[in-house]
């Protein structure tokens, strides 16, 4: 069921913006998958566009981000969702998807492309449809097949993967349904105080060349892509390099973060509109303008991540409102799959002209330590046990000296790369390069410096002849592998050089990669697919506790108000109130809510606020071994029309001995809003 975004942000508009299986190996070709469009000219297009919930286990679930253990999940402060643009130029089909998610691993890759073709065929697969993260640090982990990323999970989580999937999968059935004649305009803006560099003595590091293209050591560009359908503007894609780290490593409630406010500022105008949010080289920009953890512009994490949302949103709209020409050029894509670990790099892309290699996957001590301008990382060590890692084998797998050696001047921590039972993260990666018209996106599936980005750019502009600034890199697509720094930042260690896996030639293996993709796509040339990554599945338990069964306190039944709003509020207040629940795993309401805010209008009771929205939150916390409270609150924004409202609140309890799950509703007395 999809999230009833129409009637909730249409009641919501009145409120201010400052209202507190995989194709076989062999040869892909360009736009494999696409079939041209009944009647379509060769310079029209046939746009579409979708929304879906990929929300995981709203609570006892590890997020993804920060890999610490301890911040599981209690509850919601923004839904996250997945948005999809399919555009068809008469000949080829490509299919864009950001979700508001902390990575977009390689097992949700397969998956998805599985289900489309069970679904669509040939129309869409991995050489036509790229996902991507916003890499908000709020969201659930647990949907990777590798230990790396399931640390801090206790293992793989079904429930997470499932809700991603389907979410995924869903968005572009709805963006493929929705396709009408349209058309594509572009338009560019600057953004300077959204992000600020957390790696500045790295940076410096580089040549004068790369850093003077970045005065002010951030990448200010914000790119949007303007979707019209019949003269009527639909849709938005939104890219600006910052990370998803607002909402620090001490929040419990998922959240889509900085980028998930700035969707939902615009959305909110337009509930038909779907506004979505991108990364691009993002590594090293953080949103914490003081370079602490939830510091800048203020020292409210809820209020920074509204902040540098609106801030993100307000640059898009000067954006969107400076494409004005609509672009005419082909849509293409092209993808194929590269073990980084063994690539040998040309002299044309290595500091020195000399050829190099990469090497088996590793992190440094420093990414252990974590960035502490966003935050500290895995805290594996003594006093913490964590049983997914005691199930692994421990830390204790011997750094082999030629391993060491190669990834010099790293000081080798783990190496991913080589330990037991199996490869702790994916060496074979997918490279992607897409074609939207005039853009060209560069999709990796790692987080790439600023600096790191530009040379990409560079190279692959280059070698298809087009402007530099038409050239994005299209970070956190289709697979995760931590970091890509350039040689020169790698040799300093902090902690971006420490995540670079694959040594430090990692960035000019990614050149190389990417120079031949656009060789390809520029002379309309195949390019063969190279090793298809395996299939991980079954290689990871599931350590984290489940849902024995749920019980209401003595002489209370599930639904129960415990805690009463008052009689009335104004504008500005804080209303709240508390009900005996169930646990939320199980029943995860995806495309659905847990809370919801209720106008009486006509004599019916509307819904004019739920988990999605930003002025409420759902929080939930045990109270005793099966029993648990949720408690929901709502800002009363600044606009709201006067009248009688009440909480509601929507669950689910399991039974002891059958597992039998049934929902209730909780709800809570009227009140007024004067």
């Amino acid at each position: 069921m999809p999230v009833a975004r129409r009637q909730v942000l249409a009641a919501a508009a009145t409120a201010p913006l400052a209202a507190a299986g995989l194709t076989a190996p062999g040869l892909a070709a360009p736009g494999a998958g696409a079939t041209p469009a009944s009647g379509q000219g060769p310079t029209g297009y046939r746009v579409g566009r979708g929304v879906a919930d990929v929300t995981g286990p709203a609570a006892e679930n590890g997020m993804m981000g920060y890999s610490m253990p301890q911040q599981q999940t209690a509850g919601i402060h923004l839904r996250t969702l997945a948005r999809a643009f399919v555009v068809d130029d008469g000949a080829n089909r490509v299919v864009f998807v950001t979700a508001e998610l902390g990575a977009l691993f390689q097992s949700v890759h397969q998956e998805v492309m599985r289900r489309l073709i069970e679904t669509y065929g040939g129309l869409y697969t991995e050489q036509n449809v790229l996902l991507n993260a916003t890499h908000t640090h709020a969201a659930c982990g647990g949907d990777s097949h590798y230990a790396a990323y399931d640390l801090a999970t206790l293992g793989f989580q079904e429930e997470v993967f499932e809700a991603v999937v389907g979410g995924i999968t869903e968005a572009i059935g709805a963006a493929h349904d929705d396709l009408r004649p349209g058309t594509l305009a572009l338009g560019r803006a600057e953004l300077t105080d959204a992000s600020v560099n957390r790696s500045r003595s790295a940076f410096e590091l580089n040549p004068r060349q790369d850093t003077e293209h970045f005065p002010d050591a951030i990448d200010p560009a914000v790119t949007v892509l303007r979707f019209a359908q019949g003269g009527r503007d639909v849709g938005a894609i939104a890219w600006f390099a910052t990370h998803g780290t607002s909402m620090t490593n001490t929040n419990h409630l998922i959240s889509s973060d900085n980028k998930g406010y700035a969707a939902f500022a615009w959305e909110r105008d337009d509930p038909e509109f779907v506004a979505c949010f991108a990364q691009t080289n993002a590594a090293d920009m953080s949103p914490n303008l003081d370079l602490e953890p939830g510091k800048g512009p203020t020292d409210d994490e809820f209020t920074n991540t509204r902040i540098i949302g609106e801030r993100q949103f307000l640059a898009a709209r000067r954006a969107f409102d400076e494409a004005v020409t609509p672009m005419s050029g082909p849509v293409d894509s092209l993808l194929c799959y590269v073990d980084l670990s063994e690539v040998t790099v040309d002299g044309r892309f290595t500091p020195d002209g000399e050829t190099h290699r990469t090497c088996t996957a590793a992190i440094g001590w420093s990414m252990l330590a974590g960035s502490t301008e966003d935050g500290p990382g895995i805290p594996i060590g003594e006093g913490l046990r964590n049983p997914l890692w005691e199930w692994l084998g421990g830390a204790d797998v011997p750094i082999p000296p030629q391993l060491a050696d190669e990834q010099a001047p790293k000081p080798v921590a783990v190496p991913f790369g080589a330990m037991p039972p199996h490869p702790w993260c994916p060496e074979v990666l997918p490279l992607q390069l897409m074609r939207l018209g005039d853009l060209h996106l560069v999709a990796g599936p790692a987080e790439y410096t600023i600096v790191a980005g530009l040379r990409i750019r560079r190279s692959v502009a280059a070698e298809l002849g087009v402007p530099l600034e038409n050239v994005l890199v299209q970070g956190y697509a289709n697979a995760y592998s931590q970091y890509v720094t350039t040689p020169e930042e790698y040799d300093a260690q902090q902690y971006e050089g420490a995540s670079t896996l694959f040594g430090r030639y990692t960035l000019p293996a990614y050149q190389q990669e990417f120079t031949r993709l656009a060789a390809a796509m520029r002379d309309g040339k195949r390019v063969p697919l190279g090793p298809v990554p395996p299939d991980m599945s079954g290689t990871l338990p599931n350590l984290q506790p489940g849902v024995v069964f749920d019980a209401p306190p003595p002489g209370r039944d599930f639904g129960d108000v415990l805690t009463e709003p008052a009689s009335g509020y104004h504008r500005g207040d804080r209303v709240t109130a508390e009900f005996v629940t169930g646990h939320p795993k199980n029943d995860l309401r995806r495309g659905g809510t847990f809370a919801e805010v209720q106008r009486l209008v006509d004599g019916r009771w509307v819904t004019v606020a739920d988990d999605r929205h930003w002025a409420t939150r759902y929080e939930w916390r045990r109270t005793g071994v099966a029993s648990s409270a949720a408690t929901v609150t709502w800002d009363v924004p600044a606009g709201v029309p006067t009248g009688r409202y009440r909480i509601v609140h929507n669950g689910d309890w399991k039974a002891a001995g059958s597992g039998k799950i049934t929902g209730f509703a909780g709800i809570s007395r009227d009140f007024l809003v004067a």
